[in-house]
């Protein structure tokens, strides 16, 4: 077996690689514009690309001769592309699309397994959101994730690739970065609380959250890598199943886990920001769970995954 993936020197293509490398035999080619010097890079078993996604020749050496499954995680994230939609034009859709197309050309039928988002769906959402719900992007992030989705879903349809993409919720626990995502903040109140430290919250205690460990993310990644097509819709793309909570019931949850007080966190609610990430509905996905897809089940597993990845990556 021989896996694929870009971005894999970011968060969640770390905890992908963790897992192929843990769980399966597989030989692996990782790609992003570069990586940092955790030893995790230096087992025998990878092969690490550096380049632009938008690099023909860089993608050229990435795909090889040939592959099993290509991940694709590699994008211009939500805050990032909506301050440079010209930039995410290269990278999410131009780019993209010329991976899918030399990825059908180097190896015909192979698996895709295609990160998407939530976004797709759009900020302001009905009462309860489930496979019917329409998309309706309200960023440009979500909406070239959108015309991805599509783009894959005719390449099945002409049996050029065997895609399976998979919309992502909110993952945690991020490290602290400049990372240009809109969502950081739930990330960040989870460094905070664990040194102990004031954060300020951006949405109100009442906000509503899809959200999801990075190591179930990489579950259901690989998951998407071994899965039969046929259990997929026709639409081939399935928003996962997440826990769902509000901000109080997040901050309450990291604060009993690190010992620290829920009192640290104060709320400086941006309108904006509430009704783009934090007034998420009760969210059904029937199609995600019949592919075998699952959330980390309980909000309390979900804080204890995400804290053990936090305190595992800053003790080296």
């Amino acid at each position: 077996m021989k896996y694929v993936i870009t971005g894999a020197g970011g968060f969640i293509g770390k905890a992908l690689t963790q897992r192929l490398l843990a769980e399966t035999e597989a030989d692996l080619t990782l790609f992003d514009r570069h990586f940092g010097h955790d030893a995790l890079y230096r087992d025998d078993r990878i092969t690490l690309v550096q380049g632009k996604l938008q690099d023909g020749a860089a993608r050229s050496r990435m795909l090889g001769d040939s592959f099993t499954t290509l991940f694709h995680l590699a994008a211009l994230p939500g805050g990032a592309a909506e301050k440079d939609p010209t930039l995410s034009k290269v990278i999410n859709l131009e780019a993209t699309l010329a991976l899918f197309e030399e990825a059908a050309a180097t190896q015909p039928q192979a698996r895709i397994v295609f990160t998407s988002t939530i976004a797709v769906l759009g900020g302001r959402m009905p009462a309860q959101v489930d496979d019917s719900c329409p998309v309706a992007p309200a960023m440009i992030y979500g909406t070239h994730k959108a015309m991805m989705e599509l783009a894959l879903a005719d390449m099945a349809r002409r049996n050029l690739l065997d895609p399976v993409a998979v919309r992502l919720p909110g993952i945690l626990a991020r490290p602290p970065s400049a990372s240009g995502m809109k969502s950081a903040f739930l990330s960040d109140v989870f460094h905070a609380l664990d040194a102990g430290q004031p954060f300020i919250c951006p949405v109100s205690p009442a906000a509503t959250m899809w959200l999801m460990s990075a190591d179930q993310a990489a579950i259901n990644l690989h998951h998407g890598a071994v899965l039969d097509s046929r259990d997929m819709p026709a639409s081939r793309v399935v928003t996962l199943p997440a826990v769902r909570c509000s901000m109080a019931e997040l901050v309450a949850c990291i604060a009993e886990a690190t010992g620290s007080s829920a009192t640290l966190v104060s709320y400086a609610p941006d309108a904006d920001l509430e009704a783009n990430f934090g007034a998420q509905p009760p969210l059904s996905t029937p199609a995600a769970l019949h592919a075998g897809f699952n959330s980390d089940g309980a909000l309390a597993t979900l804080v204890e995954r995400a804290l053990a990845r936090i305190r595992t990556d800053r003790n080296g």
